[in-house]
């Protein structure tokens, strides 16, 4: 097996203890909790984490293995905006470890060969297999980042004369964004 496919099964495995632990670890206040105006509460990466675990990567790479095809664009703005009211984390977390799971099972699949058939992007054009799981890896790990910040920005303002050491993490102190 390569690094590549070691090292991105393994992230991804960890990744999904991650997932579990956010979800079934803390209560519902903190997961729906959006950090600023934009921004993705931890309920809402986890639950773009599951749509995207079986329906996208896992079935990229299916394209990518078997026909070498096209497969369409993301839009992640159209999953369903109302995970906050309504979402269960639980729920959640247990449809992307099963996910997870076949996923994981998937990459166990793959050769070094493998990594240089390509399939192709809606928008991006030809891939590889290689980069399709450095991606799926970068992109998983992005998520729980975000996650994470989301869910330390209820601590993070009360930190006291600690508050600093937060900086580069504390949405509230730092300078509006501009999208434009």
């Amino acid at each position: 097996m390569s690094d590549l496919i070691r090292r991105a099964a393994d992230l991804l495995r960890i990744n999904g203890l991650r997932w579990q632990a956010i979800a079934t670890g803390l209560d519902r206040e903190v997961l729906v909790r959006v950090p600023e105006p934009g921004e993705w509460s931890a309920m809402e990466c986890l639950n773009h984490a599951e749509s995207t675990e079986e329906a996208v990567f896992a079935a990229r790479l299916r394209v990518i293995l078997t026909t070498g095809g096209t497969f369409p664009d993301f839009d992640p703005d159209a999953h369903p905006s109302n995970v906050n009211e309504t979402g269960d984390p639980t729920a959640l977390a247990a449809s992307h470890a099963r996910q997870r799971a076949a996923s994981l099972g998937l990459i166990a699949t793959v050769t070094e060969a493998d990594l240089d058939r390509t399939g192709v992007h809606g928008s991006l054009g030809t891939v590889t297999a290689r980069e399709l799981l450095n991606e799926w890896a970068a992109h998983d790990t992005m998520h729980i980042v975000q996650a994470e910040r989301s869910v330390m920005q209820g601590f993070i303002a009360d930190a006291g004369p600690w508050r600093k050491f937060f900086w580069d993490h504390d949405v509230a102190a730092r300078p509006a964004r501009t999208d434009g």
